[in-house]
């Protein structure tokens, strides 16, 4: 089921909505708001997985308040209005309802909501699966050892060599740099920090004032990656 919710500050859009998702045997309705902001704790507790949001409110307009969302969920935006089609093509909303809005194109957007829903948690899966049985082959003096993916804490680079941590145990060496093996690791639960750090995002125990901490180890994070690793660990 696909935790929904509605927000519209018409009541009566509100009615019609709700009594269209109760139709709808993909949905599980979780709530209906007249302003946006009442949606807040829902949504900062990661609490819906699909949004019908109207455009022109009062208070905030619907596009506004989508981009203020760190980690939105999917989007179907609702409107009386058709000059914000290109826009919320932008802020990549599943669809875009105009008002009046007839039965048969609510299911049409709800099925595409659905599609994509189920896609996410696919690859989510494959992603969780992949990490876990994982492994990377490395070269280390006169062997070649085999690292188990979810064994690896951090690694770092030391200009023509990288060491990668994988525990109390001494790190293992390898004569390559850290790019090379930044290619090696799966981008969904490994993130490059800084110029010299390469990190398993399972493995973060902790972020606080620039530094990551794995373990007893604290890692900085460089400016140039900062962005990107904020990015990862909102998502």
């Amino acid at each position: 089921m696909i935790r929904c919710i509605a927000i519209d500050d018409e009541p009566l859009a509100l009615d019609i909505m709700e009594n269209y998702i109760s139709k709808a045997p993909s949905l599980e309705f979780k709530g209906r708001y007249t302003s946006p902001m009442e949606a807040l704790e829902l949504l900062n507790n990661d609490g819906v997985d699909l949004m019908f949001l109207d455009i022109q409110m009062s208070e905030i307009s619907g596009i506004q308040f989508l981009k203020t969302l760190k980690n939105p969920p999917l989007v179907i935006l609702t409107t009386a209005y058709d000059n914000y089609a290109l826009q919320s093509y932008d802020l990549d909303v599943v669809d875009y309802l105009l008002k009046p809005i007839p039965f048969e194109r609510f299911l049409k957007a709800v099925n595409k909501a659905t599609d994509l829903y189920q896609y996410n948690r696919n690859h989510l899966a494959k992603e969780i699966t992949s990490y876990e049985h994982g492994y990377i082959f490395v070269k280390s003096e006169y062997q070649i050892l085999k690292i188990d993916l979810k064994d690896i804490l951090y690694v770092e680079g030391l200009k023509d060599y990288v060491k990668i941590y994988c525990g109390p145990t001494a790190p293992i060496l390898s004569l390559q740099n850290l790019k090379a093996i930044e290619g090696k690791l799966p981008d969904s639960h490994f993130v490059r920090v800084h110029k010299s750090f390469i990190v398993a995002l399972p493995k973060i125990n902790a972020v606080h004032k620039g530094r990551i901490r794995i373990g007893e180890k604290e890692i900085p994070i460089g400016d140039n990656y900062k962005d990107l690793f904020l990015k990862f660990i909102n998502s």
